[in-house]
């Protein structure tokens, strides 16, 4: 394992030189944010609105789509990435997480709105795309489809799903029951309960992560909201601390790779997505008349994500008098202690109680939302016969997988994490680029519609789409 992830790291450590994935991620998403004309502000309330239209009978609501690529967003990096990122990088990651995030609107927006314009029927009444639907259909490079549904299998079954199991385990390091044992139990449960809801399939994963994502978010903000409200005196001093560290200069570029900009960057991307390719998975199930109006959903995912989860979990641990430096040990962060701790400072037991609980509810619908996009990635690069056995056999490694996550090491999971994430960006993100133009005419053609009064409708032949579609003709 020491030799596995000497290499992951080594990997990692070039892809987070800052003329690569933060340079690739922030530059693409100031680009795209400037071509959508800054339309995390001026389409906001349009996105709100959006959520609620209702499906065709038998399809993905756009709240369904919503809330599985939410499901994956909001998950343990919520909890464990936000205070990871605290500990090792100091209070200013999270401005610059806010930054990743606002930018990112945009980048969620282009690849779910070019998602939609090339889902394809999956056989069942529904719909299913990506990235690699698009990087083959309108760029023509299969290969490249191909090569982009592997690493999001690898980062997502592989290293998000083993990290996500870790979380949730190391969280329960704060009771004394605790003991070597404690990680093989509760990964022999999280393994059967997993197994049990991918073999129902992707309607099933939908279902569940609709119910269980807003009252887990919701129940998460309002304790955020009671910490904060206590510890009223302290928030002077809490947002001195944030914007003090986000501007440290010195420090920042005396040790870039363990800055708050790259902690920043390197969590507020495995918290939202945003720029991977990742979320369009999910968008392309959505049942909608117009490709922009998924693009703006999963927009607003991004900010329900970091904006509103990740800001709770900052807020509740930066607003008490918790040092987060205690807890950047030699053999590896703290983070979980971090937050529980905080947590104990202002409501005793029931603080390290309370986080476990929602790591519980968080890992979970991450568990499910992150495999749920690995299916129609496989189908990509298998094709469809002789689907049903060898989704079988993924199924069942990728339960496996999950049990392998919450034994395993800290730093392996985290840096397997980061290092596929880094390879979906470089890969994702100079293609949404490159096909932004088609994104920006349909945010055009969906914006003169809304101009007119009507309730937009999409043809291809509107925009000039040279591609045939499956849905837009």
């Amino acid at each position: 394992m020491g030799a596995i992830d000497s290499v992951v790291l080594a990997i990692s450590n070039i892809l987070y030189q800052p003329w690569f994935v933060p340079l690739i991620l922030i530059g693409g998403a100031i680009y795209l944010t400037i071509r959508c004309g800054f339309l995390q502000f001026g389409m906001f309330r349009e996105a709100c609105k959006v959520i609620m239209e209702k499906p065709h009978e038998g399809g993905v609501s756009s709240f369904g789509a919503l809330m599985v690529s939410t499901a994956s967003r909001v998950g343990t990096g919520n909890i464990i990435g936000v205070s990871t990122a605290i500990v090792c990088g100091g209070p200013g990651a999270i401005f610059w997480m806010w930054i990743t995030a606002f930018f990112g609107g945009a980048s969620a927006f282009v690849e779910s709105t070019l998602a939609q314009i090339y889902k394809k029927h999956d056989g069942e009444g529904g719909s299913m795309g990506g990235p690699a639907f698009y990087m083959r259909d309108a760029l023509g490079q299969k290969w490249l489809g191909v090569i982009f549904s592997i690493l999001i299998i690898f980062t997502y079954m592989v290293g998000y799903n083993m990290l996500a199991a870790y979380n949730l385990q190391s969280t329960f390091a704060a009771f004394s029951f605790y003991n070597n044992g404690t990680p093989y139990i509760i990964g022999i449960i999280l393994c059967v309960l997993f197994g049990v809801i991918v073999l129902g399939g992707a309607k099933r994963l939908i279902n569940v992560t609709e119910v269980l994502v807003p009252i887990m978010g919701v129940m998460y903000v309002i304790v955020a909201i009671i910490v904060l409200v206590i510890n009223i005196p302290n928030l002077g001093h809490m947002f001195g601390m944030i914007f003090a560290s986000a501007f440290d200069f010195h420090a920042i570029f005396g040790g870039f790779a363990g800055s708050c900009i790259m902690y920043g960057v390197k969590r507020g991307l495995y918290s939202n997505e945003a720029g991977m390719g990742s979320a369009p998975n999910a968008a392309a199930r959505a049942d909608v008349s117009h490709p922009a109006k998924q693009g703006l959903v999963q927009m607003l995912s991004v900010f329900i994500d970091t904006l509103l989860i990740c800001t709770a979990t900052a807020f509740m641990c930066l607003s008490t008098k918790v040092d987060a430096a205690a807890y950047n040990l030699p053999d590896g962060p703290n983070a979980a202690g971090y937050v529980q701790d905080s947590l104990a400072s202002v409501f005793g037991g029931f603080g390290p109680a309370f986080i476990a609980i929602a790591m519980c509810f968080f890992a979970f619908t991450t568990l499910i939302g992150n495999y749920s996009y690995c299916e129609g990635c496989f189908e990509f690069i298998i094709g469809r016969e002789g689907k049903k056995s060898e989704l079988l056999v993924m199924r069942i490694i990728a339960s496996l997988l999950i049990f392998v996550g919450s034994i395993a090491s800290a730093g392996l999971v985290w840096d397997i994490a980061d290092m596929m994430q880094g390879l979906m960006v470089v890969t994702n993100v100079p293609t949404i680029i490159i096909l932004g133009g088609i994104a920006f005419k349909c945010l055009d053609d969906y914006k003169r519609q809304m101009a007119e009064g009507i309730n937009p409708i999409f043809k291809s032949a509107s925009i000039g789409l040279k591609q045939k579609t499956d849905f837009w003709n």
